[in-house]
């Protein structure tokens, strides 16, 4: 025989011997029926309840007339689902007429837990309930009827050990991550198709300011334009000096100011010579009115003369370039004294603070669609999905009626309020387009959706500190919201934060911990 062989049969036979040692033991040491009913414990509770601001897990015996009850109540803050770091609980026993019951106790070592003790002196049903006082917080937890037992023995009788089943989580873990629970709830939610959408300006609220015609750009009155100015409807934005052409020159603008400025003297001159003249009756009044069109048109000469030399000097003159929509200025293609070409786009100018969004409807969608009731979406890294909604704070400008023959899409556009500057004209989203169509149902929110394998799955919370994962089928989306066809019922509660901590508690138990810290 090898010296595996020999290991083999020695490790069979210490585990027979073992054993039988063991069975010899059980036999001469067997406890009676009434042993074992003083020795062995009843099981206990563990039991979960919401108030508005609050949630309770709280975890406790069977509950005995006279012997002493560990209660390791579990106080979490809704508003954040972070432990209740402070304040002072009270467990009330009361009802079924006898005197009420009550023990208090600060929060313990623990941050969320309270361990209070109890003895209750009466047998029979009792309303178990829990206070909990805390700065900013003040709620009380009404579990309802419990049965005290008369006696150790009557608790074991009616005892029923607890099921380890679930996902197991507990309290302390949820605490020190994002964590948070919602309930199902029965509400309409829309029917919605996807679609693909681009935010732009409105068409009566963009300008794009071209040269019209050749020449160099200079700063109007408030400076050259940047991008994000905030400009008005018929502000001056630019000037635009035209290019001289042929062999005209400074030195040839100047010389024409120069005999502009002589013919206004000449005409002047015979202007006043003459309406003498027409006092002593020398002359017809005829003449006199000859005179003076020819000096008024000297004095037109000469101003245009003045214009066009300011054009080149610096002056205020040469064309005004200005903004016909009050906006901001979102893109400027030249700087100051840039040389345009006519029609070259120099400034284009927008109005943000309202937007409109395209969206275009797949051809094999638009049947399903009586009329377009609003459209949600949402951004990379926003918390919540932008929902319009027609009447509300958005309005359907058009729902186009030729399906375009490149894309096979419909236009649907709504306009909307984007005073808050929360969204930019330009970019391009994945949306969702009500149908004009809702149905009444369970639903959930969109971010207790977990994707597990190209499954959509939900972890529900049985109690404080179990969970259990559940494959869902889903319908339509409607902003936060989708509609939940199977696998939930109203009233539960499913993790919309921290999905991910479970599912990996769920694959590897131990690398999530074990265990309360009690």
């Amino acid at each position: 025989m090898n010296k595996f062989n020999w290991l083999a049969v020695v490790t069979t036979a210490a585990a027979v011997l073992v054993t039988m040692a063991a069975c010899d033991h059980s036999h001469k040491n067997a406890p009676t029926a009434a042993d074992a009913a003083k020795a062995e414990p009843a099981a206990g509770s563990a039991i979960t309840h919401y108030s508005d601001a609050s949630e309770l897990f709280v975890e406790f015996p069977a509950l005995v007339k006279n012997e002493e009850a560990a209660f390791a109540a579990h106080m979490t803050r809704l508003a954040d689902f972070k432990a209740v770091s402070a304040g002072r609980i009270t467990v009330i026993l009361s009802g079924n007429g006898q005197p009420e019951e009550r023990a208090e106790i600060g929060i313990s070592r623990t941050p969320g837990i309270f361990r209070p003790l109890l003895k209750p002196q009466h047998a029979g049903k009792r309303r178990l309930a829990f206070h909990i006082s805390a700065p900013g917080l003040s709620a009380t937890h009404d579990l309802g009827e419990m049965e005290i037992h008369s006696d150790r023995k009557a608790a074991n009788a009616v005892a029923q050990a607890a099921a380890e089943d679930g996902i197991k989580f507990t309290k302390e873990q949820q605490w020190k991550i994002d964590f948070a629970n919602a309930p199902a709830v029965e509400r309409e939610v829309r029917e919605s198709v996807a679609v693909l959408a681009t935010l732009r300006p409105r068409a009566s609220g963009e300008a794009h300011l071209s040269a019209p015609g050749a020449g160099l750009l200079r700063a109007g009155p408030g400076g050259f334009p940047q991008v994000g100015m905030k400009v008005a409807a018929g502000q001056v934005l630019a000037f635009l000096s035209p290019r001289l052409g042929g062999e005209t020159d400074l030195a040839t603008l100047a010389l024409s100011v120069q005999r502009a400025k002589i013919d206004v003297a000449h005409a002047k001159r015979e202007r006043e010579r003459l309406e003498g003249l027409l006092a002593l009756e020398a002359v017809a009044a005829k003449r006199v009115e000859e005179a003076r069109h020819r000096e008024d048109l000297s004095q037109a000469e000469l101003k245009a003369a003045e214009q066009r030399m300011a054009t080149y000097q610096g002056g205020t003159g040469g064309i005004a370039l200005k903004s016909p929509v009050t906006g901001t200025v979102v893109a400027v293609n030249a700087v100051p004294g840039a040389a345009v070409a006519d029609g070259q786009m120099v400034i284009h100018i927008a109005d943000l603070a309202r937007l409109w969004l395209e969206a275009r409807v797949p051809e094999s969608a638009v049947t399903r669609i009586s009329k377009p009731g609003g459209v949600f979406f949402r951004l990379d890294g926003a918390p919540e999905a932008t929902v319009l909604e027609v009447g509300r704070n958005a309005q359907l400008v058009a729902f186009g009626g030729l399906v375009d023959a490149t894309t096979r899409t419909l236009p649907a556009i709504f306009e909307f309020d984007n005073r808050n500057g929360a969204l930019r004209a330009g970019m391009n989203v994945q949306a969702q387009l009500y149908t004009g169509r809702a149905l009444k149902g369970v639903a959930i929110p969109a971010s207790a959706l977990v994707d597990d394998g190209g499954i959509a799955v939900v972890f529900v919370q049985k109690e404080g500190d179990s969970f259990e994962r559940r494959a869902v089928e889903t319908g339509s989306r409607d902003g936060d919201w989708v509609a939940i066809k199977s696998g939930v019922a109203a009233g539960e509660r499913v993790v919309t934060r921290g999905a991910y901590q479970i599912r990996l508690a769920a694959a590897q138990p131990a690398a999530m911990g074990h265990g309360h810290a009690h």
